[in-house]
């Protein structure tokens, strides 16, 4: 009985294995392979992308330098157009009770000339000034006498008179508060102005 039990143990484990081995392993499709089209496809792509990135670098770059240029365009004409206004607003000076020219200061006005030239729309005001030595009257007369021998001299030399007006102030208005020769040849001066026209100044 015994033999007969492993016999039919044994006819199910072959028939197990059998059936175990009869069974066919599930198919796995295979990985698509990309084509020549499709990868040509992808480089251009690629390359369109990189093209369009550097396109792009490159025209911010061109317009960070034209900014930059015309920052530094906009900085060389305000620096331009202080060194105008300062050249136009150096003062001249006169000598003790004298409304003459002093040779150093005929290349001051020589400048002005320039730039009065080199600015048509400009005008301006010439003011004399005295220092504290001398009456009130006397004193403003003089002015008037410094500040006419400016003016012309700047019409001699070519700019049209009716864009120079001039002033006295006489003694009132000292740059130089103190009470001895120093401080009198600093107050003995003309004053340059600008009146109008002096927005955009042409360096000559």
């Amino acid at each position: 009985m015994k033999r007969v039990h492993s016999l039919v143990l044994m006819g199910f484990s072959v028939a197990l294995v059998a059936a175990a081995c009869g069974k066919k392993a599930p198919e796995v499709a295979p990985a698509p392979q990309p084509n020549a089209d499709s990868i040509a496809a992808a480089e251009r792509a690629r390359a369109d992308s990189a093209a369009a990135d550097s396109a792009r670098r490159a025209q911010e770059e061109a317009e960070r330098i034209a900014r930059q240029r015309e920052a530094d365009s906009a900085a060389a004409a305000a620096a331009a157009a202080a060194e105008v206004r300062n050249m136009l607003a150096a003062m001249i000076h006169f000598d003790f009770d004298k409304a003459i020219l002093r040779p150093d200061d005929q290349g001051a006005l020589d400048q002005k000339v320039a730039i009065l030239n080199a600015n048509p729309d400009l005008h301006i005001r010439i003011s004399g000034h005295c220092d504290e030595r001398g009456s009130d009257e006397y004193n403003l007369a003089l002015g008037n006498r410094r500040a006419t021998a400016a003016k012309n001299y700047l019409v001699a030399h070519g700019v049209d008179a009716s864009r120079i007006e001039t002033a006295s102030y006489g003694e009132e208005r000292p740059v130089a508060m103190g009470h001895d020769e120093d401080s009198w040849a600093q107050n003995r001066r003309d004053e340059f102005e600008i009146l109008s026209g002096g927005d955009v100044l042409r360096k000559p």
